[in-house]
């Protein structure tokens, strides 16, 4: 088909009109893919759990030297099943306790087993507490949850003694309620449903966005799933990916869906089929651009050069990418079917774009541009205020302490606390490479361990430091350091960077020995440091990409610039909340934080990619338009006006549809899991009004004609990317 201009359509009106005259045709296609992948999943899917290896650091080092040059604990992942037998004293339930060690070590997958009463440090010094050390050949954190029957039987003769058995982690991982997130998402859809009937007042242009997201959800997690059982992924991984792709899969149908109801209410004899066929023409492209830039922002994550970080990233941008996916197949096929009887079913007589000069947006966009100054330094002050609790920012590990009391992990964690010193849930391992005179002589081995054992004992925060004994071969000496404080306390932090950085190379000085601080929490401190290392490296990279795609897109240095600019302060505004409710404890009890936890330390990466990458989609939606106008009419007060009208709507019921999605994952059992709820919430709510409605056209009306300015020379060199199209 030739249009009136003559020109062959795109390969993206192509795509839609196809699919609208082919509809059911490609809805089949899509639940034949949602069933097909949602039972390999549950055949093959894999699990999720939180490891990570730090090639090159002190940490992964001293761990390397255990495994080489320990003994057969060395090996593995060790998790501990604490033991209180209340008032009572747990010498009196031994042959309990040896039936259910035996019953332990005869379990798959179990290298090792310690029995308490038998193992120095193994009972607490008031008789009633113990830990039982578990050596699993793999983490248990990924196990099948159908392993904690065989646990749960093995200690049962323990629990019918009267011993009340925690499981620590990350066996207690494995033993977490079942999550919340069906129920989070389930609010999020039901939200999103009471937001769009009464934002739009027809039932189908509100159930259609709703359908296409959750298909693209579906099809996305059963995807990430089976891509898990080839892979390793954080435990976080498919609750982040549900909360991107509900949110972004419901935001590009509802724009998608927004400007075929225009198209149709424009002109009485379009047919649909072509009407879809310039929807995808048009806003797809603006969802092609707008999905790109997140997918671009999440794959920044591996500029950190740590697989973890960047399998997160992975696993939100495969939903993000299938949610697009869907919105330009999907949504043209159903838009295809409704045809105009899409407002034919409707609770309040249904609302278009706004087409005239009076409307409430309008009249908001003259009232800033009469005074844009004064708009753009209110905004920013606000912000500023928001972002100044990032000053005191302190990162570091969420561990099972900051866990509800009803988790046998946080029992596990109290149990410890009370019976060997909260500094027991976070031990550091000391491990110091011997030279070839030391690994000999025996006196001098010994001389250094004594040496070793007294400057660790004199570090402030130091509750205790076992000998420093020898590995089996004599190449190794081995100590563990227990904290006075917990391991997400600062202060074991400082005493950390202590140990690694002045009291160990001071006790080995002049001995030719090597020394490594190791073990779960060095490693957990050790990755901490890398990101805040690595987490400039990152923002510069994504604000450059981000920079060069809108630089090509609006052919404009200070659109560009702009936005890039306006991203980073409302980041900073969501990262200061987040500081304030966790960190400071404002109002953290609200969200079932039952104490001050520190950030944990990939959130504020994970929130700038993808809040980066959010922010850039309302930023496409509404600066196409502002261009469109533009381009039409020359005139830049006209052009922010009109854009701001035609997509205020629109994009704030995508940010309030975007913000209960995330906020309902408040209800996560999952503490960082509600950082990222909280903060990514947050951030959408700074970012569709503050930002959106009030720094973008305040900027564009003091910058003028010079929105628009771009180079000659750099014209000519940038690829041209239209984000919304002439329709062809």
């Amino acid at each position: 088909m030739i249009t009136e201009a003559g020109a062959e359509p795109g390969l993206l009106h192509r795509t839609g009109r196809w699919c609208a005259r082919h509809a059911w045709r490609v809805i089949a296609a899509w639940l034949v893919l949602l069933v097909g992948l949602g039972l390999a999943n549950h055949r093959w899917g894999g699990t999720y759990a939180d490891s990570f290896s730090l090639p090159g650091t002190a940490a992964q080092t001293g761990t390397d030297l255990l495994k080489a040059h320990g003994d057969d604990t060395s090996s593995g992942v060790s998790a501990p099943l604490v033991l209180d037998a209340g008032h009572g004293m747990l010498a009196s339930h031994q042959a309990a306790i040896e039936t259910a060690v035996g019953e332990l070590r005869h379990l798959p997958k179990v290298l090792s087993v310690t029995d308490p009463l038998s193992s120095p440090g193994g009972v607490a010094h008031d008789g009633a507490i113990a830990t039982v050390t578990v050596r699993f050949s793999g983490n248990p954190a990924g196990f099948d949850r159908s392993y904690l029957n065989g646990v749960d039987a093995a200690v049962r003769p323990l629990r019918a003694d009267g011993v009340t058995v925690e499981y620590g982690d990350p066996l207690g991982q494995l033993a977490e309620p079942k999550s919340a997130d069906a129920v989070s998402e389930a609010i999020g859809i039901g939200v999103a449903l009471l937001v769009l009937l009464i934002g739009f007042g027809s039932v189908a242009a509100t159930g259609l966005p709703l359908l296409t997201a959750v298909l693209g959800l579906g099809v996305g997690l059963s995807g990430l799933g089976l891509i898990a059982a080839h892979t390793s992924f954080a435990q976080a991984a498919p609750t982040l990916a549900a909360m991107m792709g509900l949110g972004v899969g419901v935001d590009y149908a509802l724009f998608l869906t927004t400007r075929f109801r225009a198209l149709l209410r424009a002109e009485d004899d379009l047919d649909p089929s072509e009407a879809a066929g310039r929807t995808v023409a048009t806003s797809g492209r603006a969802v092609l651009v707008a999905a790109a830039t997140v997918a671009m922002a999440l794959g920044g994550l591996y500029a950190s050069g740590i697989g973890f970080i960047g399998a997160l990233g992975a696993a939100a941008g495969i939903t993000v990418v299938v949610a697009a996916g869907a919105s330009l197949t999907f949504t043209p096929a159903l838009l295809g079917l409704l045809g105009r009887r899409i407002d034919k079913l409707h609770v309040r007589e249904p609302v278009a774009e706004p087409t005239g000069d009076g409307d409430v947006w309008h009249r908001w966009a003259a009232r800033v541009g009469r005074r844009p100054s004064l708009f753009l330094a209110g905004g920013v002050a606000l912000l500023a205020v928001l972002a100044a609790p990032v000053a005191s920012m302190h990162l570091g590990h969420v561990d099972a302490g900051a866990q509800p009391t009803s988790r046998t992990d946080r029992r596990a964690y109290d149990l410890i606390a009370q019976g060997f010193g909260v500094g027991a849930n976070g031990p550091l391992t000391v491990v110091v490479q011997l030279d070839g005179d030391q690994v000999a002589d025996g006196t001098a081995r010994q001389q250094l361990a004594t040496t070793l054992h007294a400057d660790l004992a004199a570090v402030p925060g130091v509750a205790s430091v076992t000998p420093a004994v020898a590995s089996s071969d004599h190449v190794l000496l081995i100590s563990t350091v227990t904290p006075t404080t917990g391991p997400q306390d600062r202060a074991t932090t400082d005493l950390f960077h202590t140990i690694q950085n002045t009291a160990l190379p001071h006790a080995l000085d002049g001995s030719g020995a090597t020394g490594y601080v190791t073990g779960v929490t060095a490693s957990g401190l050790t990755f901490t440091d890398q990101l805040v290392a690595k987490l400039p490296l990152i923002v510069g990279v994504v604000v450059a990409a981000a920079f060069l795609l809108l630089l090509c897109v609006f052919r404009s240095l200070l659109v560009a610039v702009k936005a890039a600019l306006l991203n980073l302060l409302s980041i900073g505004a969501a990262w200061g909340v987040v500081v304030a409710v966790f960190q400071w404890g404002w109002g953290g009890s609200l969200f079932g934080v039952t104490e001050k936890v520190p950030v944990e330390s990939y959130v504020p990466m994970m929130m700038f990619a993808i809040v980066f990458g959010l922010s850039m989609d309302y930023e496409v939606f509404l600066l196409s338009r502002i261009r469109e106008t533009w381009l039409l009419h020359a005139d830049n007060r006209r052009a922010v006006a009109t854009g701001l009208a035609a997509t205020a709507r629109v994009i704030t019921c995508a940010a309030l549809i975007m913000t209960s999605v995330f906020l309902a994952f408040l209800l996560s059992v999952n503490v960082v899991v509600k950082m990222l709820a909280l903060g990514l919430g947050v951030s959408v709510v700074i970012d569709a009004t503050v930002v959106r409605l009030v720094l973008v056209p305040a900027t564009m009306y003091l910058f003028g004609r010079a929105n628009w300015w771009l180079p000659g020379w750099l014209d000519r060199l940038l690829p041209h990317l239209d984000p919304e199209g002439d329709g062809q």
